[in-house]
């Protein structure tokens, strides 16, 4: 991934931040040997330090692979946008050139597969925390009998160690205040699927 310096992450706090809002991407495995990775989507929980986990279907592609080769790549991308060219022509509007404003992290990270049923509960019950906050669903490792027990075997968990970040939050960081001032009151205007958030990371890196 190309990065610029104006589109860099600024600090591990910015990225760190970012990630604790944006918990879905695409985990990708390579294995060995092979000819292409297996790329599968997933909810996962980052505890806001080094460690991610989430969980997947046993029948998922993806397990030989990291079986063969314990390392995976999450990348999540959020925030994004379209930027018209006339919006972001510096001259005349009939020759701008258009872009697209983002926000990506993507992280290497060693993988450590969890298939002992307590711990494979304990690891539900870290994602459960996260997006059920109000503990409405009984915990999994208190679980004794059906249907927790007998759905466990079903999946496998994973526990993913960040050793690397590529962090980028593209918003015009190479314009002028003027230009940024003018997309932003376009993409206020225009109001469309995931402008609001683009619009408040051009502000928030302005």
């Amino acid at each position: 991934m190309l990065i610029h310096p104006w589109d860099a992450a600024t600090s591990d706090a910015e990225w760190r931040a970012w990630l604790a809002g944006h918990d879905f991407g695409q985990l990708i495995a390579g294995g060995t040997g092979r000819d292409l990775p297996v790329v599968t989507p997933a909810h996962f929980a980052f505890d806001g330090d080094h460690t991610i986990v989430t969980h997947l279907a046993r029948p998922n592609p993806i397990w030989p692979l990291l079986e063969e080769h314990p390392r995976a790549l999450l990348a999540v991308i959020g925030d994004y946008t379209y930027v018209r060219a006339d919006w972001n022509a510096t001259g005349d509007p009939a020759l701008g050139v258009p872009t697209s404003y983002y926000a990506t992290v993507q992280l290497e990270g060693d993988v450590r597969l969890v298939d002992e049923p307590a711990e494979k509960a304990a690891l539900l019950d870290k994602q459960l925390r996260h997006f059920e906050p109000d503990g409405a669903r009984a915990p999994v490792s208190a679980a004794q009998d059906a249907p927790d027990r007998r759905l466990l075997p079903g999946i496998r968990g994973i526990e993913f160690t960040i050793t690397a970040v590529r962090a980028k939050f593209k918003f015009g960081g190479n314009r002028t205040a003027a230009d940024r001032e003018r997309i932003g009151a376009r993409l206020a205007e225009r109001g469309g699927p995931l402008d609001e958030e683009a619009l408040a990371q051009l502000r928030r890196r302005g």
